[in-house]
């Protein structure tokens, strides 16, 4: 059972990293695969908490997405306030700062109120997507950082949006 669950991710990166090249050969828009290596995507385990595997190479320098799960419902407007899932790991060290999934309980709040990265990232996904954002300092915490997060840390963030209102 657990060699199906690999051979399917590995199928499921495979998909990904033929969408991306066919992306980039027609000029689209640049994605973290073309700037640094995250090993693996996150699962496509629509209602589970992502594994996600630390980054190597250079952390990108701009904005990077990708929709691991493509949603249905209804779409994400910079005004939107969100309810979602979301799990946050840092490009210098590979580990999980934090998790909405550990406490069980989604985040719920106005996206015009999260870090720039969020609110330049989220708008266009669907309720029942999953997108990775991958946050260069600039738009995430800067040069002060906060909290557990240091200063001019890369941000890597799972995000499952759950609700759109």
């Amino acid at each position: 059972m657990e060699m199906n669950s690999k051979l399917r991710n590995l199928a499921i990166a495979a998909v990904i990293a033929l969408a991306i090249t066919s992306l980039s050969a027609c000029g689209g828009k640049e994605t973290v695969a073309e700037t640094a290596s995250l090993n693996n995507l996150p699962a496509a385990n629509a209602g589970e908490a992502p594994t996600i595997t630390a980054p190597t190479g250079a952390a990108p320098t701009t904005l990077q997405t990708q929709d691991i799960i493509v949603g249905a419902g209804t779409e994400v407007q910079a005004s939107s306030t969100l309810t979602v899932h979301y799990t946050l790991m840092t490009w210098s060290n590979g580990s999980i700062v934090e998790s909405s999934w550990s406490g069980g309980q989604p985040a719920t709040f106005p996206l015009a109120g999260v870090i720039a990265g969020w609110q330049q990232g989220l708008p266009g996904a669907k309720v029942g997507g999953r997108r990775l954002l991958v946050i260069p300092a600039d738009l995430g915490y800067g040069p002060n950082g906060s909290g557990p997060i240091g200063p001019n840390e890369t941000l890597i963030f799972v995000v499952d949006i759950i609700a759109v209102s």
